[in-house]
Formats: C-alpha cells, sequence, structure tokens
C-alpha cells in the first residue's frame, strides 16, 4: 500500500516545488490547493492548476473544511504545504482552521502525524520566527525552500530537486532527487 500524504498548496512563490514533488512522489496524495494560490502557480508556471491537480490522486477544494482529510480518523503518514505561505504559517502557529489547509494542519498536529511546512519567505520577520518555533516546539517540522550548493546544481530545477527531495525524505518517500552527501566513499 502506497503511503498517503496531504498536500497543501498556498499563495506563497514556490509553485514549482509542489509541481516537483506531485510528479516524483510515489504516494497517494491527495492534493489542496489555496484559493490565493491560483494566481501565483498561473504566473510561475504559465499553467494553470489542472496541471498539478491531474498529477494528484484525490483532489479537495480549500473550502471544504468537512472533507475527510480535515478528520483525525482519516488516517496519513504526513502532511506537507509547500510552499507554505506565511499568512498560513501564522493560522497553523496560532490553531485557527478557517480552510481545509489549516483544519488538516491543525488535525495532524492534534493526531501526532508529521506535519512539514515549507516556507520560502525571506528575510524572516521575528513574528515569522517565533510562529516557526511555536510549530516546531508542537511537533511540526519547519523546512524553508533552501537548496544546497555541496550538490553543485546547474540549473534551478537542480535546486527544486533538492528541495522536493529532501521533503520527500522527510515523508519517509524514497527518492532519486537527492544527491546524497559524500556517496562516493566507503565506509
Amino acid at each position: 500500500m502506497k503511503p498517503k500524504i496531504v498536500l497543501g498548496v498556498t499563495g506563497a512563490s514556490g509553485s514549482v516545488l509542489a509541481e516537483r514533488f506531485l510528479e516524483f512522489a510515489d504516494a497517494e496524495v491527495h492534493l489542496v490547493i489555496s484559493s490565493n494560490s491560483e494566481q501565483v502557480i498561473e504566473y510561475e508556471t504559465g499553467h494553470g492548476s489542472d496541471k498539478l491537480k491531474e498529477k494528484a490522486s484525490f483532489v479537495y477544494n480549500d473550502n471544504d473544511v468537512a472533507a475527510r482529510i480535515s478528520s483525525g480518523s482519516f488516517i496519513f503518514n504526513a502532511m506537507v504545504v509547500m510552499p507554505c505561505s506565511i499568512n498560513t504559517l501564522a493560522k497553523i502557529s496560532s490553531g485557527i482552521s478557517d480552510s481545509l489547509i489549516t483544519r488538516s494542519a491543525a488535525v495532524a498536529m492534534k493526531e501526532r502525524r508529521r506535519l512539514i511546512l515549507v516556507p520560502r519567505e525571506m528575510p524572516l520577520s521575528q513574528i515569522a520566527l517565533e510562529n516557526m518555533l511555536r510549530i516546531t516546539n508542537a511537533g511540526g517540522i519547519i523546512a524553508p525552500a533552501m537548496p544546497a550548493f555541496y550538490t553543485k546544481p546547474e540549473t534551478v530545477m537542480d535546486m527544486v530537486d533538492f528541495i522536493v527531495g529532501r521533503v520527500m525524505d522527510l515523508c519517509g518517500l524514497e527518492n532519486k532527487l537527492v544527491k546524497r552527501w559524500r556517496t562516493e566513499e566507503r565506509d
């Protein structure tokens, strides 16, 4: 049985991260796209959110707070919000559940399931950092969209793949997107 991943896409820049995750995740992906992200996806990718939706196993409307993924009885392996806007991060940190994405994140935290938020903002304000710390202290994982350079990326997609591959690692999904550190050496 494939792992179940809930993927929330919010209005922060970085929709290519979600698109790449959907392309390579060997999982049953339950996708929720916020209304604010629709315009960002179009602007950044040149296509609408339909291309992302086609790659998902299940698609939900962010206004449907009664969807099955909003219940603690829905078992999933991890929830990823990628990209995660600072607004969404603040709502999750404060326990505000006014959308399917924030409600599902609240469920992940209360059920002690893996919650991974991938903010793409910089620089970060004290408020954003404090919200990230609150989420971390509550058991969530903050995985900022920061590429590595030891991999010697040659393209933007190489940097995207590093970030997406690390998020897949955090979800427990095998992938070949990440160039592992010093894999040429013998133990």
